[in-house]
């Protein structure tokens, strides 16, 4: 009889973790989809106030390679061979 108890206690308690576990599962979606929203709100309005506002300088983006008198070319892996 104490095991029947038992298991249907075990049950009970397995079944309101799997119910609490879901609706936790639910609040972390809407959570999750408030946070990109807000995010591409974020951008959108950011980008109408750069354009209502040109006297504000924009951020400057880091210089080409080219730019800084780099120059980036194409070295094959089998031109670099190890020297015994």
């Amino acid at each position: 009889m104490l095991s029947w108890i038992l298991l249907v206690l075990a049950l009970l308690l397995a079944w309101a973790s799997w119910a609490r576990a879901g609706r936790l599962a639910r609040r972390l979606d809407a959570l999750n989809q408030s946070y990109w929203e807000l995010r591409y709100d974020f951008t959108r309005l950011r980008s109408q106030v750069a354009r209502l506002d040109p006297a504000e300088p924009a951020q400057e983006e880091p210089p080409a390679p080219a730019a800084t008198g780099q120059t980036v070319a194409f070295v094959p892996l089998s031109s670099i061979r190890k020297k015994g």
